[in-house]
């Protein structure tokens, strides 16, 4: 069996500042899920290389998906450094909740087939609200006031 297969995959949320700790704390009261499923951890007051050191120990050997904010910044960079040897580590960037919740009740799949979908889920909760159309009828009206 290899790494990617190995069971459930856990979730660390690595963000700037307290983002992390709402995000997996409405994960967790929405699901029920595992409190160790998915872990919270903020780059405040941490320097490179404590950061790297923190999500390395949170990240551990088991398979791991780091789900982080954005693309670039200290959060970035250290998750790319604890997945430079992907084996069971996977990163996601620019997470958003719909993608987490999916990522607590997809775990089990194998690590390449979870990031394809929690990609997927990410990219189409994001969502504008269309203007409505205004009836002919209405048109020509003109609010009181």
């Amino acid at each position: 069996m290899s790494d990617t297969n190995r069971g459930a995959a856990r979730g660390i949320v690595l963000t700037h500042g307290s983002m992390c700790f709402g995000m997996v704390d409405a994960v967790l009261k929405i699901t029920g899920a595992p409190e160790d499923s998915i872990v919270a951890l903020s780059n405040e007051g941490k320097g490179p290389d404590a950061l790297f050191r923190e999500v390395s120990e949170l990240a551990g050997r088991e398979p791991t998906i780091i789900f982080t904010d954005l693309f670039t910044g200290s959060c970035a960079f250290a998750a790319r450094l604890v997945c430079r040897d992907p084996g069971s580590r996977r990163v996601v960037f620019g997470a958003n909740l719909a993608m987490l919740l999916d990522f607590v009740f997809h775990r089990d799949l194998p690590l390449d087939d979870l990031v394809a979908r929690l990609l997927e889920k990410g990219r189409d909760s994001i969502r504008a609200l269309e203007p409505a159309p205004v009836p002919a009828a209405d048109a020509d009206r003109t609010l009181p006031g």
